[in-house]
């Protein structure tokens, strides 16, 4: 709960003593109430209130309650109730020119205040705290996306320190042996890092434009590494209006190859399967084990992104021969 005042704070309290005052004085009109009613009961109650609900509010509530001293917390709170309710009491009593045998005392007056003071101060204090409330949760949701986007931001300026790294040293073996390859290869190399300076702040991105990082993507690995690996791309459902977390393909690809060395020609076959709810990417596994055997910092990384973006795991199924992971389509736009 906010526990600062604000303007809005006493514009609120001020329409409620506003309207609870014009229907007092009229009250007091029918009954025809003396001047020093009017000039001393309005003032009194609207002085006891406010300091019950703000002793309540900045003092009781977060000294006590928060620090879980309850029985503290009820003692001081009927102390403040009877006190301050006994003080309007009197000051209304003493205005209305009432006998003062009639004044209430011992326990009657006790049960009297805590009577009178929680029907006075519940409607205000209730609206009061629900506006704090409310207030407080608003302001804790802003703080909450602020940390998500931050958290993405972070997530995605998590990427392989070796990428760069080991481009180059593909690029200076092609200079010299395929000056045209080596050509392309800069090209699409460019495009790859034109398009990670592009979404760098994007936390989804269009699954058409992944895509075509993904083929850019595919051709270094196959310049790379030759027949080493084999990556089929099926596109079974449109494309249109579909999202998925900005380079996610790439970390799947980057996967593949991370955690699979191919042996005796045995080439590492991957289908990049694009379903109308799930992107699939499934692959064969060599039998040279990684020497890295969990799932990779990659793909814990898409996952936590995924618990920020959307209500729907990432789904890994991890068998001998083969290994499949699915991960959400997110779409932005209803469907009508």
């Amino acid at each position: 709960m906010n526990t600062k005042l604000n303007k809005s704070d006493f514009i609120v309290l001020a329409i409620y003593f506003m309207v609870s005052f014009f229907l007092q004085g009229k009250d007091y009109y029918d009954r025809g109430a003396m001047l020093k009613e009017y000039l001393l009961d309005f003032p009194s109650e609207l002085i006891a209130i406010c300091s019950i609900i703000f002793l309540f509010t900045f003092w009781l509530i977060p000294k006590f309650v928060k620090e879980k001293k309850y029985f503290l917390f009820g003692v001081f709170g009927l102390l403040i109730l009877i006190v301050i309710t006994a003080f309007q009491y009197t000051v209304g009593f003493w205005s209305g020119d009432n006998d003062w045998k009639n004044y209430p005392r011992g326990l009657d007056f006790v049960l009297k205040m805590i009577d009178r003071g929680t029907f006075q101060t519940a409607f205000p204090f209730a609206l009061f705290l629900t506006k704090k409330f409310y207030e407080g949760q608003s302001e804790y949701l802003k703080i909450e996306k602020q940390q998500k986007e931050n958290e993405l931001k972070l997530l995605r300026s998590q990427i392989d320190p070796h990428f760069l790294f080991n481009n180059l040293n593909t690029l200076d073996s092609l200079i010299d042996s395929d000056t045209e390859k080596a050509k392309e290869y800069i090209n699409r190399l460019s495009l790859i890092y034109r398009y990670l300076i592009k979404t760098k702040d994007a936390e989804v991105m269009e699954l058409s434009e992944e895509i075509q990082l993904a083929e850019n993507y595919i051709f270094l690995i196959k310049t790379r590494f030759e027949d080493d690996y084999d990556f089929k791309i099926d596109i079974q459902t449109s494309i249109e209006d579909k999202f998925i977390p900005t380079g996610a393909i790439q970390i799947l690809l980057e996967n593949v190859v991370k955690h699979n060395k191919p042996q005796k020609g045995n080439t590492i076959k991957s289908i990049i399967s694009i379903e109308e709810n799930t992107l699939k990417v499934i692959n064969t596994k060599s039998n040279l084990k990684s020497k890295n055997e969990s799932f990779g910092t990659g793909l814990e990384n898409l996952k936590s992104r995924y618990k920020l973006l959307s209500d729907k795991d990432v789904i890994i199924i991890n068998t001998d021969k083969e290994f499949n992971i699915s991960i959400p389509i997110i779409k932005l736009i209803n469907e009508s």
